[in-house]
């Protein structure tokens, strides 16, 4: 990895190509074990330069958002990680056209100074855009899906594209990137014009509500299993009698069932354990199988 991360820091400043990076500092999990080099970027040109470096040297590249919907495996990760710390956010009259690193909060409340609705949805999705539509997140009954005009992305041959809506295959927690090595760029969002005030009120109710269901005092990754039109997996959990079984630091919080949390010092493997409880349990109990929503990532 010493050649790698010499030929990388020749046009990247050395302060943004750490080795050896511990992923535990990258996800809201705080769990995860290091990634070989991990690479804060900074613009396309960049981006372009490290992606063509790593196809001519075999080098495994992965991307990672703000590490919200993310589980790092205890051995880390190889090759090398990046982070696109690329956050400009551009108001057009009623769209917003936003890059891929600009986190959800900040573009929700820059969405409400400026009079638009439609984002409030995403005021408490500790996640970035890039995973936003990525994995076409969504809360209470609002997904990036009703609201995407358009996504411009990096693909293998290093070509910008641009894709439509309908272009995005969206469902739910899910869009076309789950099934490429593309890197999504921006996005454009039509949204609405309405009163600063009514829109800080549906954002604080959110709010509101997020505290009083969701164990944000605890590190997570969200919830851990995709919600099916004839199941609530948070439901079928607490129906199992699991709240609050856990495998060493890894436990199933007592406020969700639908979130594991990581109370101390959780590995990787007590939450894979624990999930793997979890959906044997279920799948005894209730003939379901659970599908993982959070994605994992890394060496075991």
């Amino acid at each position: 990895m010493e050649y790698i991360y010499n030929e990388l820091i020749k046009y990247i400043d050395k302060d943004r190509v750490l080795q050896n990076e511990p992923m535990s500092k990258h996800t809201t999990f705080k769990i995860g074990g290091p990634a070989d080099i991990f690479i804060i970027i900074n613009n396309l040109e960049e981006l372009k330069a490290v992606i063509k470096f790593a196809k001519n040297n075999n080098v495994e590249l992965t991307c990672i958002g703000n590490g919200s919907n993310t589980l790092v495996k205890d051995k880390g990760i190889r090759g090398i990680t990046i982070k696109l710390n690329l956050k400009e956010i551009l108001i057009n009259d009623n769209t917003i056209k936003v890059e891929a690193g600009a986190t959800l909060p900040i573009l929700a409340k820059t969405a409400c100074e400026n009079e638009l609705s439609g984002l409030e949805f995403a005021c408490g999705i500790p996640g970035s855009v890039g995973g936003g539509i990525y994995m076409n997140a969504g809360a209470h009954g609002v997904e990036f899906k009703d609201i995407v005009k358009e996504t411009t992305y990096l693909d293998e041959n290093l070509d910008i594209k641009t894709i439509s809506n309908e272009e995005h295959n969206f469902s739910h927690r899910y869009s076309r990137f789950f099934e490429t090595n593309d890197i999504i760029i921006s996005t454009t969002l039509k949204l609405q014009k309405s009163n600063k005030e009514e829109i800080l009120q549906k954002m604080q109710t959110y709010m509101t509500m997020r505290k009083e269901r969701q164990p944000i005092g605890l590190p997570s990754a969200g919830s851990v299993f995709k919600r099916k039109d004839n199941y609530i997996p948070a439901e079928i959990i607490d129906k199992c009698g699991l709240k609050g079984y856990n495998i060493g630091d890894a436990c199933i919080s007592e406020k969700h069932a639908g979130f594991i949390v990581n109370k101390d010092k959780a590995t990787a493997d007590n939450v894979l354990e624990l999930i793997e409880h979890i959906k044997t349990v279920v799948k005894e109990k209730y003939n379901v199988d659970l599908e993982l929503e959070i994605k994992v990532l890394g060496e075991g």
